[in-house]
């Protein structure tokens, strides 16, 4: 079974490939009618569904999520409450503890009926830990809520789980172009500035991209500290301000001033490597003509006082 169906044929009946189950008494069929429909009701029992109490249920696989909508997971246990849970979630027996579940996909509908304190609709498979992030990433695809950065971190960490890149095509659904751009981005803007945006529903691709561009040597530790907005949009917009942002021009010296009884006799300005004394002829009286005279000498003497 080519991995991209791989949802698919998890949504059907299957023998597990990896380790065999204990083995249980098999029904015994008659001939006719009545074997038939025992059959029939085995095949049932195989496909239905169990209820699961939401507290035995654990995460497992990628982080999907780089935030959580509240408002938006409020509404969520509201439908729950109030109609029921209508679609089922996938589990697989806990590898590490007997009697416990771990979510193949559906954490949020197993979060909200956790806080219910509703029992879990689930549909339990065996799959392996590999297929568990291949399935979580195909479900996601799916999912018309999940963002673009969202999407490429799960890019970025299954690379770092050494999947190969047409595997991760095939769990996302997308094009080898598609998955270049997401992991350029994903290698560029490092996690903590990432975390620290969110998830950014309205910042698609093309503005993630320029982020990345921009970011150069940039601190994220002290970017995502100077984020101070309410909602992950925002945070975006300030984090592109800060990034694309033309450097200040450095203030100019105010020019230093030669005083003499409350009067002004000349000013010294200094920019780069050329310094400039004006003199007001007027209140100067003459001063500036002896200055002249006299700076060679000057220059000695000063010379001379640095040892020169």
């Amino acid at each position: 079974m080519a991995r991209k169906d791989l949802l698919k044929g998890l949504m059907q009946p299957q023998e597990p490939k990896d380790e065999a189950p204990a083995p249980r008494p098999q029904p015994r069929y008659t001939k006719g009618a009545i074997g038939a429909v025992s059959q029939s009701i085995a095949e049932l029992k195989s496909r239905a569904l169990e209820e699961v109490p939401a507290d035995l249920i654990d995460s497992a696989g990628l982080r999907d999520r780089l935030g959580e909508d509240r408002e938006e997971f409020e509404r969520l246990k509201d439908s729950l409450r109030d109609y029921g849970q209508q679609v089922p979630v996938m589990l697989r027996h806990d590898p590490n503890y007997e009697g416990r579940y771990q979510v193949v996909y559906g954490r949020r509908r197993v979060a909200a009926l956790k806080e219910l304190g509703m029992p879990v609709k689930a549909m339990i498979r065996q799959i392996n830990d590999r297929d568990l992030i291949v399935v979580q990433g195909q479900e996601n695809a799916n999912r018309r809520d999940l963002t673009f950065i969202e999407k490429a971190n799960f890019a970025r960490q299954m690379v770092a789980l050494e999947f190969d890149r047409k595997v991760i095509c095939d769990a996302l659904n997308i094009d080898k172009t598609v998955i270049s751009r997401m992991l350029q981005v994903a290698d560029a803007v490092p996690l903590p500035l990432i975390q620290a945006i969110g998830p950014a529903p309205s910042a698609g691709r093309d503005r993630w991209l320029k982020l990345a561009q921009h970011i150069g040597d940039r601190d994220p530790a002290e970017l995502g500290r100077a984020l101070k907005a309410d909602t992950s949009d925002a945070r975006f917009e300030e984090a592109f301000a800060l990034v694309t942002e033309k450097p200040k021009p450095a203030p100019k010296p105010a020019p230093l001033e030669l005083k003499r009884d409350g009067r002004t006799i000349a000013t010294a300005k200094k920019a780069g490597t050329r310094t400039t004394l004006t003199f007001d002829a007027k209140q100067a009286d003459g001063f500036e003509d002896w200055l002249i005279e006299n700076i060679a000498e000057i220059h000695r003497d000063w010379s001379k006082s640095r040892g020169e």
